[in-house]
């Protein structure tokens, strides 16, 4: 193992993080979860958690996070009392319906205050009066797995059926596997459209719960790697083999010569680490579907563009529906440097195309689309990010880890 990689210190999974807060909450906080992501969406949830335990208030505000805000709303539809969820303005003008939909088939009553379909709501929570429900899962994968967590704490659990092909479905069945772990029984029709979830009958076994290094905030430093192909990049703690969606980072990156390899320490049970080095054969044209890896899209995009390889990106029509319009904001600010974008309802395309330089990159106030950027730095060191601190989101320590390889 070379010793002179420059060695990145990667959160943990975030998605990962915020369903274990949520399985531990319903069972009584039985597990132990070790090194839980350290971003703010999750100290967010675990707040919001400890505030419905301690019964200190019943508005519930998720500020612009929207994973945290779909698994609120059916915990506090199943709990005893009135609420209120709302947001910041971007988090209302996100699509809840589906959700509150389905919540309503149950019997839970659901209010939306000021636009049908979104938030605020204000929700009557009690016993659902049904568990057979169906659920569009086509603008997010999170309404069915909202749903899918407090399951075993309904009193006949669930049969949740999807109405089209969901997006993003590595992170149901993320959602499936954390629940089995859990001790909870959770299987899958044939035709993969309904989830059974059985009540918890019993005590879960106290467990510790390692949480995988998150593959989102990985993307990033695969696009440093192809822009300095010089330098070994190791992404400690980081696997191949994940349940992760955005483990998808890996195949879409060998396509343009980015190459990933597992290491094991021989001293550590668990020494995984990834190395990526850049510099290998590039295709000339890369395609690649994003329907189950949708955050890294702006990852993708902006690695084309230094790459100068013509790629179509499919499956991205929801990504104008994240913490900003993604879709909206990659085109302009890719344009704003000189490459040429054709969106699509549901593709991207970008063309080989020469990149210019320019002073600021707009963030939108997406931490996503700053982290997606920020690896031009190396090719533009006088290239300012907007808003720096809105990474925050998912990783606090990335202009941190960044450094290291600027600096290298």
């Amino acid at each position: 193992m070379n010793t002179n990689d420059i060695r990145i210190n990667l959160p943990a999974s975030k998605s990962m993080s915020n369903r274990w807060l949520m399985i531990n909450h319903l069972m009584g906080s039985h597990f132990r979860i070790g090194k839980l992501s350290t971003s703010n969406d999750t100290k967010l949830l675990r707040s919001l958690l400890t505030q419905l335990e301690d019964h200190s208030s019943d508005v519930f505000y998720c500020d612009n996070a929207g994973s945290v805000a779909r698994f609120m709303m059916p915990l506090l539809a199943f709990s005893s009392g009135h609420y209120v969820l709302t947001g910041d303005e971007r988090l209302c003008q996100r699509p809840m319906a589906p959700l509150i939909d389905a919540l309503r088939q149950m019997g839970i009553r659901v209010d939306c205050t000021e636009q049908e379909g979104f938030l605020p709501v204000q929700i009557q929570g009690g016993v659902p009066n049904k568990r057979t429900v169906s659920v569009d899962p086509l603008l997010s994968s999170q309404f069915v797995s909202a749903l899918l967590l407090v399951a075993p704490k309904m009193p006949e659990g669930i049969s949740l059926t999807m109405t089209q092909r969901p997006t993003s479905r590595p992170y149901i069945e993320m959602t499936c596997d954390a629940l089995r772990q859990a001790g909870v029984e959770v299987r899958r029709s044939s035709n993969g459209r309904t989830y059974y979830v059985q009540p918890y009958e019993g005590r879960p076994k106290p467990a510790t719960i390692t949480i995988e290094r998150d593959w989102s905030s990985a993307s990033y430093f695969y696009t440093m790697a192809l822009l300095r192909p010089e330098l070994r990049i190791r992404l400690l703690g980081l696997q191949l083999d994940s349940c992760q969606g955005d483990s998808a980072t890996d195949r879409f990156f060998r396509q343009l010569g980015v190459n990933s390899t597992e290491v094991r320490s021989p001293y550590r049970a668990t020494g995984r680490s990834v190395t990526l080095q850049g510099g290998g054969e590039q295709a000339k044209v890369v395609q690649f579907n994003c329907l189950d890896c949708p955050d890294l899209v702006p990852t993708f995009a902006v690695a084309a563009a230094a790459a100068g390889v013509r790629t179509i990106l499919k499956g991205v029509s929801n990504i104008a529906l994240k913490e900003s319009d993604r879709r909206e904001a990659i085109t302009t600010e890719l344009h704003r440097m000189g490459v040429t974008v054709n969106a699509a309802d549901d593709e991207l395309h970008i063309l080989p195309s020469t990149l210019k330089p320019k002073d600021m990159v707009r963030t939108y106030g997406d931490h996503r689309i700053a982290m997606a950027f920020a690896p031009l730095k190396l090719r533009f060191p006088e290239l300012q990010i907007e808003n720096p601190d809105v990474v925050g989101k998912s990783f606090p320590e990335f202009w941190e880890e960044f450094d290291k390889v600027l600096n290298a």
